[in-house]
């Protein structure tokens, strides 16, 4: 289909025409090179050929392997369509504006695929067209020949120039029809050619001093096409001798980048003519006329210098004609040969094919990240290039294919410690001094989740107040994840686990987003004074990484408790006193207030102080060990009934306090002191049924005793001295002595203690019965059953001594 399609283009250009379109297709390893011929001035779009087919290779294959075209022009002329396999025209071709006069005229560029890598070279010949007519520089070539002038004298014409090539290239020229002259043509050595005009009869300057003719170039294409030029003559006098040049070929060389001005070489020419006809005049020959561009000629000395800079890339070898010329119009002319030397004025240049970035950070060693080409336009050492990587980074070049080279990795890649570098190549050549250019790629590293989050500490710890209100926020973890993006976004778990058979939920939450953790309860620190928890924080990743840290909570005690007295025991029905002798010393220890508090700390702290007392200067208490004791030396004039109040308070802010009512009896005997409180009994209230009762059973007796004492004091007068002894008799009250307060060690227990009931009968008082003393202080405790029992147990006590008494007398003043 593509030499079909191309025929159908071609044919009508080129009529009569064979032309060939050739395919040579070369196997080489991984290269193949193929080659098409084409016309200029296809149509964009139209076939050149089938390179998959050509190359072999599956369309698949194109496409998997990225197939496209690299060139180092900026026109790209030819398309490669993967999805059909075939290269099309891009661009308009010229052949004329691409290769000169060069002939053959072909460009070439390269078919890349990757994965693996392959190149293939493609050659595309262009075939010439006739689109282009001869054409002369000057519109007038103006001559001044002698009358004089020998006949078969030459005088060089300018050339035609034809774009075209080959057979649409100038094939001949047509000088108009005259008397005098004719055309000639002559061949160079080196295949060029140049024309003259030859003088075939002599000048009659008196019969015709001007002659204008016409020179025609003809084009051998088809349709033919032509270009004319005016030839104008001016006849001139008596010169019949042209210059000589010494030499027919001049050679010399020059180096490109010569500054203006720089000689490159001087031309001879003599006349032997003398005279103004003997002077010769040096010029470029009109053939050549482009050459006054890149050069100029002394026209007296025939020394020839750059006049523009000449580039060795563009020219390698200059050839142009000098004309010699005297003063009577006669020429003779020379050729010029100027070779040019390479200098290395061109740096290599750097072009990229193809870059990835960014690259994954799994990437493995030796992942291909770049193809780059790189071209210098010198010749020789000067176009020889060296590819390497500045610096120490993670990435090699390599180069498997000519002038082409891989950016390959050399190290595994890790985005936490470098998530992007620059890499630098440096192409070189090996001229004197050698040129080179840097290419910077930046090379991205994408993240993957191989980092787990970690903790800023090892162990989080924090307090909090008791009495908390549920939700307050207790302390905040962090972890950091050096991961990005959604890799880097970290979730903070609270573990399950039981505390005290309670799950941990129950006592905090944690804030999965921040990691602030609340508090989900209000805790008392008497029943938890601290507990332990783990926290997991986990990253987005697929899979997600974690770790955990563990998380301690300290509650922290609050003032939240009064202080609660243990001693003396406060009821709401009955009366606690102490006792104290009325011979107490100072210092006496009357008893000690005892309390506790279940807060700790400085909120367990008790201090005790004396808030209300009877008498605040016989009494008071220690701050620290609520000790209550005398400060001076009681007396008779103290009274019996003493009434303290006691606060105890805690060392808290705001401090909390207990207050506890201590009763004292200042007395020697438990009468006394029962006659004393009995009054502040009944300032209380007490069942009033019950006293009532004891009190009517407490009359009946003392009546029965009262009539009892008449009867024997009536019958039995004449005992005067036994009932005086017994008038004079003082029965004791046997005391009830309750249990009692030691304190001998200090140590605030109650030990167990005894009690005795004893009778006595009336010369007890003379037996050996010893009382015991109390060791510290007496304790007395009334109430409302008990006063009345008391009281009730001392009148029966008396009353029975009684009665055992008198009927003890009455045997005696019997007998």
């Amino acid at each position: 289909m593509a030499l079909k399609e191309q025929w159908r283009f071609f044919v009508p250009s080129v009529q009569g025409i064979s032309l060939s379109i050739s395919l040579v297709l070369f196997l080489i390893q991984v290269d193949a090179q193929i080659r098409y011929s084409i016309p200029e001035e296809m149509r964009k779009g139209s076939l050149i050929g089938n390179v998959a087919q050509d190359l072999g290779l599956d369309i698949k294959r194109l496409r998997s392997g990225r197939a496209r075209i690299v060139t180092g022009e900026n026109v790209q002329y030819a398309e490669l369509k993967t999805d059909k396999g075939t290269l099309v025209v891009n661009e308009r071709i010229d052949r004329e504006q691409l290769c000169g006069d060069v002939t053959p005229c072909s460009f070439t560029f390269e078919i890349l695929l990757e994965n693996p890598m392959e190149l293939h070279p493609v050659t595309i010949e262009v075939l010439d067209v006739n689109d282009n007519a001869p054409t002369f520089l000057s519109k007038d070539l103006d001559f001044e020949i002698g009358e004089l002038a020998t006949l078969g004298s030459l005088f060089d014409l300018e050339t035609a120039r034809d774009a075209d090539v080959g057979e649409n290239s100038l094939r001949n020229y047509v000088l108009s029809p005259n008397e005098n002259f004719v055309f000639k043509q002559h061949l160079d050595q080196d295949g060029g050619n140049y024309i003259q005009m030859v003088l075939e009869n002599a000048l009659d300057r008196e019969k015709q001093p001007r002659l204008n003719l016409k020179l025609v170039a003809v084009d051998g294409g088809s349709p033919q096409r032509s270009g004319t030029v005016n030839i104008n003559i001016e006849v001139l006098d008596a010169n019949d001798n042209a210059p000589v040049f010494n030499q027919r070929v001049y050679k010399a060389t020059v180096t490109e980048n010569s500054p203006k001005g720089a000689h490159v070489l001087t031309v001879n020419a003599s006349d032997i003519d003398s005279g103004a006809n003997g002077k010769v005049t040096y010029l470029f020959s009109k053939s050549n006329a482009p050459m006054s561009d890149f050069f100029k000629i002394n026209e007296v000395t025939g020394s020839i210098s750059v006049a523009k800079t000449v580039d060795y890339e563009k020219d390698k070898k200059i050839e142009f004609r000098v004309e010699a010329r005297d003063q009577g119009g006669l020429t003779d002319t020379s050729k010029v040969e100027i070779d040019i030397i390479d200098v290395n004025d061109n740096a290599p240049v750097i072009n990229v094919m193809s870059f990835t970035s960014p690259v994954s950070e799994d990437s493995p060693v030796g992942t291909t990240i770049g193809i780059i080409n790189v071209k210098d336009l010198d010749s020789g050492e000067n176009g020889q290039v060296r590819c390497a990587v500045e610096g120490s980074a993670a990435v090699d070049i390599k180069s498997n294919v000519r002038n082409y080279y891989a950016l390959v990795t050399n190290a595994p890649l890790d985005r936490e410690s470098l998530s992007e570098f620059n890499i630098t190549v440096i192409a070189s050549d090996s001229g004197k001094p050698p040129l080179s250019v840097n290419k910077v790629f930046n090379l991205k590293i994408s993240d993957v989740n191989d980092n787990a989050p970690v903790f800023t500490r090892a162990l989080y710890s924090a307090t909090l107040s008791e009495n908390n209100s549920p939700g307050l926020s207790v302390l905040s973890v962090t972890a950091k994840d050096p991961d990005e993006n959604q890799n880097a976004r970290v979730s903070y778990i609270l573990e399950e686990c039981d505390i005290s058979g309670t799950p941990v939920s129950g006592y905090i939450s944690v804030n999965s987003e921040n990691g602030v953790i609340s508090a989900a309860r209000s805790f008392d620190y008497e029943q938890t004074k601290e507990f332990m928890c783990v926290i997991k924080a986990q990253d987005g990743g697929s899979p997600p990484l974690s770790s955990n840290v563990t998380v301690k909570i300290l509650v922290q005690d609050q003032n939240d408790n009064a202080p609660q007295v243990l001693y003396p025991v406060q009821t709401g029905g009955s009366l606690v006193a102490e006792m104290v002798p009325r011979s107490a010393d100072v210092g006496y220890l009357v008893t000690k207030v005892v309390a506790v508090d279940v807060d700790s700390g400085q909120n367990a702290w008790l201090s005790y102080k004396l808030q209300k007392a009877a008498d605040r200067a016989l009494f008071q208490v220690g701050s620290q060990n609520g000790e209550i004791r005398t400060i001076r030396q009681v007396t008779d004039k103290d009274a019996v009934k003493q009434r303290l109040s006691v606060i105890v308070e805690d060392n808290g802010q705001p401090s909390r306090s207990a207050t506890v009512i201590v009763n004292v009896a200042v007395a020697d005997s438990f009468p006394e002191v029962l006659s004393e409180f009995t009054d502040f009994t009944h300032d209380k209230e007490y069942n009033d049924n019950l006293t009532f009762y004891l009190v009517l059973a407490l009359a009946v007796v003392s009546f029965l005793f009262i009539t009892c004492v008449v009867v024997i004091i009536s019958v039995k007068i004449y005992r005067w001295r036994q009932s005086r002894i017994l008038y004079h008799s003082n029965l004791p009250v046997i005391p009830y002595y309750p249990p009692r307060y030691s304190d001998t060690l200090g140590s605030g227990t109650l030990p167990h203690v005894y009690n005795y009931d004893t009778c006595r009968t009336t010369d007890s008082r003379k037996s050996d019965i010893k009382y015991m003393q109390p060791m510290s202080e007496s304790l007395v405790s009334v109430d409302d059953v008990g006063t009345e029992s008391a009281q009730n147990g001392l009148q029966r006590s008396t009353t029975s001594s009684l009665v055992r008494q008198y009927f003890m007398l009455l045997n005696t003043h019997s007998s």
